[in-house]
């Protein structure tokens, strides 16, 4: 009799996932029963969640799937907390804040010696190609200039194309995307950590107008990854302090703190970098991780300033003459009156406006080179060849406009600058003269914001080597974001945002009481806060990046004048990025059509159970025709009175406990024995391999008659939800909570004790408005 009965479950489990298909046809050819779903409970769990479940990293289209926040409290794991001694739990602690100390060590390294590369390859390209130009060797001066960007453009190309695709781009969306609970492979892989550090360091010092900040982040956040693998055992790292990480729980915290210490390292801001990870980086917050994050990036701090004095003197060739803030302007003291407000006012809706713009035109550029890249590595290293030269031609030749100034009469420093940086470029100018267009382009792009922050000369720049510069850099910033090299975003935006902050500086200097200088700043502000979308973390790393605290007020002023402008036309350029890439991000807050549904309107099926004592054989084929993560264990007679949900047990769990062969003949509960066999850490997560696979498995056709007891690895305090919730509630405390599952229960104890479970890609507004597209803004009346 029970054969029988296991036999007809087989059947029963093939037939719902054809007749889920066959309902799934039935509602696209929106019959008018189908369209009466909105008004009927689901009780039966039939639908297939018809969203995709791939997504883009790098150039390759890869499956999705969720991380596992939630403690999983099954007996396994309550025995292995039971038994830990108070050295255990000094331990664990004591190694949380080694790892921290470790993230912010390994990232301020990381840090200097990206700005040490950058500085030295990138200064030696300039004077090669200004020693020529001195010769008046003009176009070998180019071939040089063009030779040396498009050499160091095809090695970073070449390290993304065919080392690791994932590492191309910023990495600001990838990890937001991870924190909050997207598991995308490969992004935090090694050989990913390489290729961004190098391929960074190439794509900077070879003229691209891009940033090594976005980069910076994705590099931190690989460190943490990495240091919190909970060892190896491919490598013999096994020591057993490291065991305690090896959850998905501990990796988010050392990844938020890797995050802010990548933006700490990137701008020399460590309080702007814990504000950057708690407003941009990470969904979920504590206390706790607060003050790991802090401490982190404290590390960085002193990493950086250690170093920085130590290059002092020449002794790091041409890096190590500035200090720890990067771009200091406190010589201006700002006054303002009414009019400089409305100056200010003013620049924060050019900077939403422009900030809009921006995004939607990034937007557009990255749909386009996805058809490119996605024809290979050859199409893309063309592709960032292209754009290379295009920027060395961009570089060079626009200078050759440019009238020559007469040098200021006062000016401290020697005028025309003899080198590399400064903000009196010679460019064929006779004595005691300069060309202003080629200050900005011909040097490194933090020596490009330096100038255009710098006070005290009104006249420095002309209005149309402002307005030239402006136009260049946010063409150019579009057009070289997605190609594939690591490229950030902040600097291009901070470079066309303080150009038109000059330019308007200028244009009301006999107006205004501001310096042009102070005016570069909000507008670097107004253009990050309409491109980015962030206030409070920007309004921070900008006053340490050009420690001029006098400048608060207004900095906060046109950077919420900005972001309320830009939110009115699209969404911010990383919000926007994770979209486009198919990450299926949950947002912070619920959409208003999920008010008028209820959690059982959008669990898909089909819905597969196991008994607390089920049998092997049909384990083993539900894992092989389902590719679900997690199923309900439910209690039945003769262990329980009546049909209970007993809890969740995950895929990964049962294939540890298949594979360990503790099975029985009878159907009876073997806990104790399944208690002395295995340990919590035997189930815990894998490190960078994939642990157990399906394939590994090697179960005898005698053994598929045999039972196994799922109790003792069965969660039995999963998050569940009552049937009748809004959607919206259950969606905001999915995300809240960063859970994979969670379970739907019946209202009314007549039902089956669960009506379905409700997954990330259940949530997404994709597979909402497929299923009830009736409630879809943008689809268009009949």
């Amino acid at each position: 009799m029970m054969d029988g009965k296991e036999d007809e479950r087989d059947i029963e489990i093939e037939g719902m996932i054809i007749a889920n298909e066959e309902s799934l046809e039935r509602y696209r050819s929106g019959s008018a029963e189908d369209k009466d779903l909105l008004r009927q409970p689901l009780l039966k769990n039939m639908r297939t969640n018809n969203t995709s479940q791939l997504a883009i990293v790098g150039a390759n289209v890869c499956p999705i799937e969720s991380l596992d926040y939630e403690i999983i409290e099954n007996d396994l794991f309550k025995q292995d907390w039971r038994s830990r001694t108070k050295v255990e739990i000094f331990q664990y602690v004591v190694l949380k804040w080694t790892l921290a100390l470790l993230i912010g060590l390994g990232t301020g390294l990381v840090g200097f010696f990206n700005n040490l590369a950058v500085e030295n390859i990138a200064g030696f390209k300039l004077l090669f190609t200004n020693s020529l130009m001195l010769r008046e060797k003009y176009y070998h001066a180019f071939a040089a200039y063009a030779g040396c960007n498009m050499a160091l453009a095809i090695a970073a190309a070449a390290l993304c194309a065919y080392v690791a695709p994932a590492a191309a781009g910023s990495g600001i969306p990838e990890v937001k995307a991870y924190l909050n609970g997207v598991d995308a492979p490969s992004i935090l892989a090694p050989k990913t950590l390489f290729v961004k550090i190098f391929g960074s360091i190439f794509g900077v010092a070879g003229g691209f107008v891009v940033g090594k900040e976005g980069p910076m982040v994705h590099t931190g956040s690989c460190i943490a990854f990495l240091l919190g693998q909970g060892g190896s055992r491919k490598y013999r790292l096994t020591w057993k302090w490291l065991r305690y990480f090896k959850n998905d729980r501990d990796r988010r915290d050392l990844i938020t703190c890797g995050a802010a210490a990548g933006v700490a390292a990137a701008f020399r801001a460590p309080v702007g970098g814990v504000l950057f990870a708690l407003e941009e980086a990470a969904s979920w917050w504590r206390s706790a991780l607060l003050w790991r994050t802090f401490f982190t990036t404290a590390v960085v701090a002193v990493v950086l300033r250690g170093f920085i004095d130590f290059c002092h003197g020449g002794k790091c060739g041409l890096f190590g003459e500035g200090g720890l803030i990067m771009f200091d302007v406190n010589s201006a003291k700002p006054t303002y009156s009414t009019p400089d407000l409305l100056a200010v006012i003013l620049l924060g809706v050019i900077g939403g406006i422009f900030g809009s713009l921006y995004n939607y035109l990034v937007d557009k550029v990255l749909r386009t080179y996805s058809i490119i890249n996605e024809r290979g590595p050859i199409l893309k290293i063309v592709l960032v060849v292209a754009i290379s030269l295009l920027t060395s031609c961009c570089s060079y030749g626009l200078p050759w406009l440019s009238q020559c100034i007469p040098c200021p009469a006062d000016l401290g420093d020697p005028c025309p600058t003899v080198g590399r940086s400064g903000n009196y470029k010679n460019f064929l100018c006779p004595p005691n003269h300069y060309n202003d267009l080629a200050s900005l382009f011909l040097t490194t792009n933090d020596d490009a914001i330096r100038n255009l922050f710098s006070s005290g000369s009104d006249k420095e720049f002309q209005l149309t080597t402002l307005l030239t510069f402006f136009v260049a850099i946010y063409g150019l910033g579009i057009i070289t974001y997605g190609i594939a090299i690591p490229s950030g975003l902040f600097i291009p935006v901070i470079l066309a945002g303080a150009s038109y902050g000059r330019l308007v500086g200028t244009f009301l200097g006999s107006f205004s009481y501001l310096d042009t200088g102070l005016f570069a700043i909000l507008g670097a502000a107004s253009f990050l806060g309409g491109t980015m979308r962030m206030t409070v973390s920007i309004c921070v790393i900008l006053l340490e990046l050009t420690n001029d605290l006098l400048m608060l007020p207004l900095v906060m002023l046109v950077l919420l004048i900005s972001k309320t402008v830009a939110d009115c036309f699209n969404k911010g350029v990383y919000d926007q990025i994770v979209k486009l890439k198919g990450l299926p991000y949950l947002e912070a807050h619920a959409e208003p059509y999920m008010r008028n549904l209820v959690a059982s309107d959008v669990v898909s099926g089909p819905l597969v159970t196991f008994s607390g004592v089920e049998k092997v054989g049909n384990i083993l084929r539900v894992l092989k025709i389902t590719k679900h993560n997690g199923f309900p264990v439910i209690d039945e007679p003769p262990f329980s009175a009546a049909p209970q949900l007993c809890g969740l047990v995950l895929r990964s769990h049962l294939l540890v406990l298949l594979k360990g062969k503790k099975f029985t003949k009878q159907r009876v509960r073997d806990a104790s024995d399944i208690m002395r066999r295995f340990k919590a850490n035997d189930f815990a997560k894998p490190g960078s391999g994939k642990g157990i696979q399906l394939g590994n498995l090697d179960i005898k056709e005698e053994e598929m008659e045999m039972y196994v007891d799922l109790h003792p690895i069965t969660n039995t305090s999963p998050h569940t939800v009552v049937e009748t919730m809004s959607l919206a509630k259950a969606a905001i405390l999915f995300r809240e909570l960063g859970l994979r599952h969670l379970l739907v229960v019946p209202k009314t104890l007549e039902r089956p004790p669960i009506v379905g479970i409700l997954t990330r890609h259940d949530l997404m507004p994709e597979h909402i408005l497929g299923l009830y597209p009736q409630f879809d803004p943008h689809r268009k009346k009949p």
